[in-house]
């Protein structure tokens, strides 16, 4: 049985689910509720019927900023949608607490597509110009004078000093933690050149749905916003091999510098993932020591 993947993480069933479904949006009553496992770290995502996808946070805070950040979100997958060139969930609904369940919660379209792994697509050049197409066309959306402001990826990287030093030291037993402390000492210090520009922020196996090898689907478009440029590379060490990342090098393209601060972002977010979810969310561990191994390799 997997554990829970935070300390103080909220349940919800399907049942609960349900009752709230029926309650807010009757349309979509009576329809079968699948708990989606181990698809999220930030929700309980279910899968109503087979149009509707529905997001229960986590974690317990104060519900009305929660609905702010919900609203928010939705705010932002709405945006991203008009300038993404394959499919994204469209919001529908942010709903109350109730039956048991205490914050509010959404919901959304539910997109066919089969979710990527780290290695599912890693050879594949066409893949590879797929990612290439997506960052191309977030990287031409209007920022609107927007900036990266606020905590996580995607500003400066010494800001995540501390929490790499946590990451490492609980990595001693899992990883050759000497190499990866080599690797953020160079990745930390590396100059920023290039103005904030629109990114997805989260471009991980999960988020990314295939058919064969081909890009259908993005997920998790909440995040969408202006940040360092490089944030959205992560996706090459995350999903591709070497000779599938130099094809969406080329066809980006990238400064060096901008593709060596990719590399630092997505060892920030891999060292992360790996020891955290190892016993609670297999699938993101696998992407975190898959990634790992892909920057040692490169060195």
């Amino acid at each position: 049985m997997v554990s829970p993947m935070h300390d103080d993480q909220l349940t919800v069933d399907e049942g609960q689910v349900a009752a709230l479904i029926a309650d807010e949006l009757p349309g979509y009553a009576g329809l079968p509720v699948e708990h989606l496992s181990g698809s999220g770290t930030v929700n309980a995502i279910f899968r109503v019927g087979g149009h509707l996808t529905a997001r229960f946070p986590l974690r317990p805070d104060d519900p009305d900023h929660v609905r702010s950040w919900l609203e928010r979100e939705a705010d932002a997958a709405d945006e991203l949608r008009l300038v993404s060139p394959f499919a994204t969930p469209r919001p529908v609904h942010i709903g109350n607490p109730g039956h048991g369940y205490p914050m509010p919660w959404s919901a959304q379209t539910w997109l066919d597509g089969r979710t990527a792994t780290p290695t599912s697509c890693a050879d594949s050049e066409a893949f590879a110009h797929d990612l290439a197409t997506l960052i191309g066309a977030l990287r031409e959306a209007d920022t609107r004078g927007r900036r990266f402001e606020g905590g996580g990826r995607g500003g400066d990287l010494t800001d995540h000093d501390a929490w790499m030093d946590e990451c490492l030291d609980k990595s001693r037993d899992l990883i050759d933690t000497a190499a990866l402390r080599r690797l953020w000492s160079s990745y930390r210090e590396l100059p920023r050149e290039d103005p904030d520009l629109m990114s997805h922020t989260d471009l991980i196996p999960g988020n990314m749905l295939v058919d064969d090898d081909r890009l259908v689907g993005v997920l998790d478009g909440g995040g969408y916003r202006a940040a360092d440029p490089a944030l959205d590379l992560v996706c090459a060490w995350h999903l591709l091999g070497r000779d599938a990342r130099e094809v969406l090098r080329r066809e980006l393209p990238c400064p060096d510098l901008q593709w060596e601060r990719g590399k630092a972002w997505a060892f920030e977010q891999a060292a992360g993932a790996y020891w955290y979810y190892q016993d609670t969310n297999p699938p993101m561990a696998l992407m975190g020591r898959t990634t790992l191994d892909r920057l040692i390799a490169e060195g």
